[in-house]
């Protein structure tokens, strides 16, 4: 895919999810791994709704600015995951309402903050990882996503919000949109002793569909 193109999506992505109220403001960032090991993120203080092609970061692989403006502050936070997830080549972060309020409720598993509600968000997100809560952009966030030794491609970071890696930039913002609906459901229901998929549901779609799942999570 050209630079070009790449540069479009993320702008055509970024706008679509802002206009349907996932990430308000200047929040939440986007970042796209290149072929030659760099990427190009979304820029410090900018709105996801009003991206300029021209002006994206293009990042070397070591970090260094390349042309564009200043990358968004979260830049560890996406290092570390590409790092740890061989292969992500899209990061998605959004400050989106659902995924935040589910992050500061005292009953969440960090090791699997959403149950098994229903087989997309199994498909799409696996489970969701959930890090004490760290200021934008402090470079410990870092330290906390490579201690998931890559085993989660969904994350909550706590009173601040979610974090998702994908193969396309396409499968990341979906998985994005689905953990969001899934934090939402989740929202709905507490307290009302919903069904969830049972331990067998589960492994069936895991052979069915091929997921990988962290060995711990809800029952």
């Amino acid at each position: 895919m050209s630079d070009a193109k790449i540069r479009e999506d993320v702008c055509r992505f970024g706008r679509s999810l802002f206009e349907r109220g996932l990430t308000p403001g200047s929040s939440g960032n986007i970042s796209v791994k290149l072929d030659d090991g760099g990427w190009l993120v979304t820029p410090t203080n900018a709105s996801l709704g009003f991206l300029d092609p021209a002006r994206l970061s293009h990042l070397a692989p070591d970090g260094r600015l390349v042309s564009g403006d200043a990358p968004t502050k979260e830049v560890p936070l996406h290092t570390s995951l590409y790092q740890t997830r061989s292969g992500a080549r899209a990061i998605v972060h959004l400050h989106s309402t659902h995924s935040v309020a589910l992050s500061m409720l005292p009953e969440i598993d960090p090791r699997a903050a959403l149950p098994p509600m229903t087989p997309y968000y199994l498909m799409k997100c696996g489970q969701t990882a959930l890090l004490p809560y760290y200021r934008p952009g402090d470079p410990a966030v870092a330290d906390a996503i490579r201690g998931l030794a890559g085993k989660y491609s969904s994350v909550l970071l706590a009173n601040h919000g979610p974090v998702v890696s994908g193969d396309t930039l396409e499968a990341a913002v979906f998985a994005m949109e689905e953990l969001e609906e899934t934090a939402k459901l989740y929202l709905l229901l507490r307290g009302l002793n919903p069904r969830y998929l049972s331990p067998q549901q589960v492994a069936e779609l895991t052979r069915v569909f091929g997921l990988t799942l962290p060995e711990h999570g809800h029952s």
